[in-house]
C-alpha cells in the first residue's frame, strides 16, 4: 500500500469515533491498543482490501444487469454477443467460461476473471466493439436504461466494464508490494 492514512484529532475519521462513537483515539488509556490504532488499522486495510473488493463487486455488477445465462432472453443475449464479438467473446461466455466463473471472486482469484474481461475487450477489433455495444446496450435499455442511446449505454457499459477491470488487476498488484518497495517508490519520488 502506497498510501499510508493516520488518524489525528482533527482527521474526520477522529472526529466521527470522538461523535459516533463517543471512542476518543486514545481510548482506552494505557491500554495495549487503542481506538486510534484501531482506526489506522481499518484505514490501512480498507486502502488496501476494500478498493478491490469493490471494483470485484462492480465487476460482477455490470455483468448481472445483462440477462442471465440459462434464460430465454439470456440465450438470445448470449447468442448475439458471440455473433457480435467473434472468438473474442468466448473470453466472457457463459458456456466456455469453466463454469463457476464469479465463485473465483469469492476464492480470491479475481485476476482470472480480469483477464477474461480484458483479454475480450483487447481482441475486439473496433467494429466489433460497436457491435458489442449495441448488443449489450440492446438488452440494457430494455430494462432500467432507457435514457440514452442503446449503443451509447453499451459503449458506457464496456469503458465500465474495462476499466473495472484494470482497476482489479492494478490492486491485485498490492498483494506483492512490501514494505522495501514502498520505500524505495518514496525515495525515488522524492529525489526526483
Amino acid at each position: 500500500m502506497i498510501v499510508r492514512r493516520f488518524a489525528d484529532k482533527d482527521d474526520e475519521l477522529a472526529r466521527h469515533l470522538v461523535r459516533r462513537l463517543n471512542a476518543p483515539l486514545d481510548w482506552p488509556e494505557g491500554a495495549g491498543l487503542n481506538t486510534g490504532q484501531v482506526a489506522e488499522i481499518a484505514s490501512a486495510a480498507a486502502c488496501d482490501v476494500s478498493y478491490n473488493q469493490a471494483a470485484n463487486g462492480h465487476l460482477a455488477n455490470l455483468f448481472a444487469a445483462l440477462p442471465l445465462p440459462g434464460t430465454p432472453e439470456g440465450r438470445d443475449f448470449w447468442h448475439a454477443l458471440g455473433q457480435a464479438g467473434g472468438d473474442a467473446a468466448l473470453y466472457i461466455d457463459p458456456a466456455n467460461a469453466g463454469g463457476p466463473f464469479f465463485d473465483r471472486l469469492i476464492e480470491g482469484n479475481e485476476a482470472g476473471i480480469t483477464d477474461r474481461v480484458l483479454s475480450f475487450l483487447g481482441e475486439l477489433s473496433d467494429q466489433q466493439r460497436e457491435a458489442v455495444a449495441d448488443v449489450i446496450g440492446s438488452a440494457l435499455a430494455r430494462g432500467t436504461f432507457t435514457q440514452a442511446s442503446p449503443r451509447y449505454i453499451g459503449r458506457l457499459w464496456l469503458r465500465d466494464a474495462e476499466t473495472t477491470a484494470w482497476h482489479v488487476l492494478l490492486a491485485s498488484r498490492l498483494t506483492y508490494e512490501t514494505d522495501d518497495d514502498r520505500q524505495q517508490f518514496l525515495e525515488a519520488w522524492g529525489n526526483a
